[in-house]
């Protein structure tokens, strides 16, 4: 078993076997809790730790973090409502406490409550010792009005800690985790023996794998008064349990320190506000650039107290999250999300990166996007993207070697490919699609332009970056790009050389290259900074997006099952050259064939003889349907479902009846993306390409030529398998959306009441070239 030598196994050893004695769960080899243990302990990881006294410098790194305190403020322990502890987000928290500890992390809890939990506890006890009489006869409206004293602090957190403590014993008990309780006060940390005393007790609790839950000691403590603290790394004030945490982070040389609060982080100003942005890092120094809202606060929480702690705890070494741990929808894996290194919340790091965040490039790109629909079509429509040698690479496999090079072949395609799409640019943006007449002196006019702020997230192929950045430009719309590490460098130069063709008119900003460490699942979390989302990928990739991506459009496809139907009346020369092309010129595309469906009355004919025949020599795998594999005696391996895209030398055979059967298979079993009959029956072929409701259907054709380049729209985005405005592959066309603009002379609707004077036309007028009036609109229609 894994870390069997490790001394922190021996530790958990003891401390379960403890823990049963003290709960009466038996604890042997072989029993459920045991088991449990030891699973665990086989797939924990022990992450790598920092080094000591200095803080991670990106997100990323926080999924090494070792030792984590994890800050709960009385809004996230306590209800909304003063009724009562939040038992279901209590509940989640602990559960992503111990789902951590059990992978081997060293996890503290600085908790608020007791004052809050307290303060009910004895409320409700004032009440229930009232007597019966007085109650009865002050009647039910006095009865609500019933005074209840002034509760002092120190009796409520006496009242409340034992309780709050109670809780978390039994909600930890669930998961096998054992806790412990201390309280401290401000004099323990400056009182050098009862420092040295708390430092000992803590480092054995975690030596144990025991979870330390801490508190100040509210029932004793002494009023805070002003004093110099937070100006120094020895030197910090317990006031509240902001400090608390932060002190005992650093005291503790913890790595990550977790607050939680009532709020998603820190913002420039107060979130109540209509211009607060939330701050995705905060660097020491940025002080100047937050307004702090009444009472040196932002939003609710003392978010300025927060702020100090935070950085004196980042100048002792601890990174530190600020989030929110009472919003329902992210409560039950805020902490592990954290963890992993997801944008959540306020991370606050000491190295502040050379160029803008994603969220400013994102801005630069909408604001340099409207300046570029601004322009005239003939300024947009020469792309001079200069010369690029031949990209030769190292030590790579051949399949990723092939997508990442950009041999001459490859550029000169795309030269053809850029200049289709400056050609068809000039008739793009601003075309008039429809004009009518609504009535005397009142037209409508409905005209094409950009969506807006395009995120591309594309894999290893460097060409994608013209491709697409030609179209957006052609289009007129910002675009983010997200490229794949393995061609960062090529990404690189290629938009730089796009930036280069946008500076001639200004708007250099308009095209973005995001070189941070940012996740793809944080730039989908970018909902009000992002328009359409564009995956070019792997199915993985595109399925991940389309999970990840929250209120933003996606437009893609998340697989490319592609089948080729051979008719019972096709041509023998043109069945095999269309099945091998389309599985065999490229196998890892979107637009091979993985399902070759072949009519019942072809078996055991030279047709089919010569089709299996060709898979063989091109050593193509065959799976056999359930269908073909009962026709015969000894078959290839059965495929395991019959929606399966291989990507590889692989497909599968399967035999219909007829034609209407193939096109019922492949609505049943494919992703509508390209298909194909190949037949000598011209009824047949019609019929089947009337029917079929994929994005693309073609006719004694290979699957491959389902391509933006190949279809003359210069380059795709991407293909998209919706059944939205933009279908198969995606070019300038896709790229645009609508607006409809209405010229009048004082109109309005009360006018056209049935007390008015004015009727509606609604005439459709012809449309007409007519004068460019202002930038953006194109003369022709």
């Amino acid at each position: 078993m894994k870390h069997v030598d490790d001394p922190r196994y021996s530790a958990m050893l003891q401390r379960l076997f403890l823990c049963s004695r003290l709960w009466g769960v038996p604890w042997s080899p072989g029993t459920k809790m045991h088991l449990r243990f030891t699973r665990a302990i086989s797939q924990s990881k022990f992450p790598v730790t920092r080094t000591p006294g200095k803080s991670f410098a990106h997100r990323s790194e926080l999924k090494h973090a070792k030792r984590i305190v994890v800050k709960l403020g009385s809004a996230v322990v306590t209800r909304g409502d003063e009724c009562g502890l939040a038992l279901g987000r209590l509940a989640s928290i602990v559960e992503q406490v111990a789902m951590l500890q059990n992978q081997g992390r060293e996890m503290l809890i600085v908790t608020s409550g007791a004052v809050a939990f307290g303060k009910q506890r004895l409320r409700h006890e004032i009440l229930l010792s009232q007597s019966v009489r007085q109650a009865l006869h002050s009647g039910q409206n006095q009865l609500k009005d019933m005074s209840i004293p002034v509760l002092e602090a120190r009796a409520c957190a006496a009242a409340g800690q034992s309780g709050l403590m109670a809780l978390y014993e039994a909600m930890f008990t669930q998961y096998s985790t054992c806790t412990a309780q201390i309280l401290v006060t401000n004099l323990d940390f400056h009182d050098e023996q009862k420092r040295r005393n708390l430092n000992s007790t803590l480092h054995e609790l975690l030596r144990m794998n025991i979870v330390p839950i801490i508190n100040t000691n509210d029932a004793v403590v002494p009023p805070p008064v002003p004093n110099s603290d937070l100006q120094g790394v020895n030197v910090i004030s317990i006031k509240d349990n902001d400090s608390l945490a932060a002190r005992l982070a650093v005291e503790m040389r913890a790595d990550l320190l977790i607050a939680l609060s009532d709020v998603e982080g820190l913002y420039d100003s107060p979130p109540g506000t209509d211009d607060a942005k939330l701050i995705d890092i905060f660097y020491p120094g940025d002080q100047q650039s937050i307004t702090f809202g009444s009472k040196s606060r932002v939003g609710i929480g003392g978010m300025e107290a927060k702020v100090k702690a935070a950085l004196w705890a980042l100048q002792g070494g601890t990174s530190v999250v600020i989030a929110n741990g009472t919003d329902p929808k992210v409560t039950g894996h805020v902490i592990t999300d954290i963890v992993d290194g997801k944008k959540v919340g306020t991370f606050f790091s000491e190295v502040k990166p050379a160029g803008p965040t994603v969220e400013q490039q994102a801005d630069m790109a909408r604001q340099g996007g409207r300046a570029l629909a601004s322009l005239l079509p003939e300024q947009v429509s020469p792309l001079h993207w200069g010369s690029y040698p031949e990209v030769t690479m190292g030590r790579l496999s051949q399949p990723l070697l092939k997508r990442l090079s950009l041999s001459s072949s490859k550029l000169n395609s795309l030269a053809i490919g850029l200049r289709q799409i400056s050609a068809s640019s000039r008739d793009s943006v601003g075309r008039v699609l429809r004009r009518t007449r609504v009535a005397n002196n009142l037209d409508l006019e409905q005209i094409t332009v950009p969506i807006g702020v395009l995120l591309i997230i594309f894999e290893s192929r460097p060409d994608c970056l013209p491709q697409v950045s030609a179209l957006a430009i052609a289009s007129g719309n910002a675009l983010l790009l997200k490229g794949g590490r393995e061609a960062a460098n090529t990404n690189q130069i290629l938009h730089q050389l796009t930036q280069e063709a946008l500076c001639i008119h200004g708007v250099k900003d308009a095209v973005q290259l995001v070189s941070t460490r940012e996740e793809v699942e944080d730039l989908c979390r970018l909902d009000k900074m992002i328009d359409l989302i564009i995956p070019r990928g792997s199915s993985q990739l595109v399925r991940e997006i389309q999970r990840a991506a929250r209120g933003i459009p996606v437009l893609g496809h998340s697989e490319g099952i592609c089948h080729v139907y051979v008719d019972v009346d096709a041509s023998i020369d043109k069945a095999i050259n269309i099945i091998r092309d389309s599985k065999c010129d490229y196998p890892a595309a979107c637009n091979a064939m993985e399902t070759l469906l072949v009519h019942r009355d072809l078996l055991r004919t030279p047709l089919f003889d010569q089709i299996i025949d060709m898979l063989r020599v091109e050593k193509v795998k065959i799976h056999a349907g359930p269908k073909f594999a009962s026709y015969l005696t000894f078959s290839p391996s059965e495929v395991k479902s019959l929606r399966t895209e291989y990507g590889d030398f692989e497909c599968c055979i399967e035999v219909v009846d007829s034609m209407q059967e193939a096109i019922d298979h492949i609505h049943k079993y494919g992703s509508a993306h390209t298909d194909v009959i190949v037949t000598e029956n011209e009824e047949t072929a019609e019929q089947f390409l009337q029917q079929l409701d994929s994005a693309c259907v073609f006719w004694n054709a290979s699957s491959r030529f389902s391509d933006g380049y190949r279809f003359g729209l210069g380059a795709e985005v991407g293909i998209s398998t919706a059944r939205i405005h933009a279908r198969g592959p995606v070019g300038l066309e896709g790229l645009l959306t609508t607006k409809w603009v209405l010229r009048g002379d004082g109109h309005i609707v009360a006018d056209f009441s049935e007390q008015g004077s004015m009727k509606y036309l609604h005439e459709n007028i012809p449309v007409t070239l007519r004068p460019l009036t202002s930038p953006g609109y194109s003369a022709s229609g």
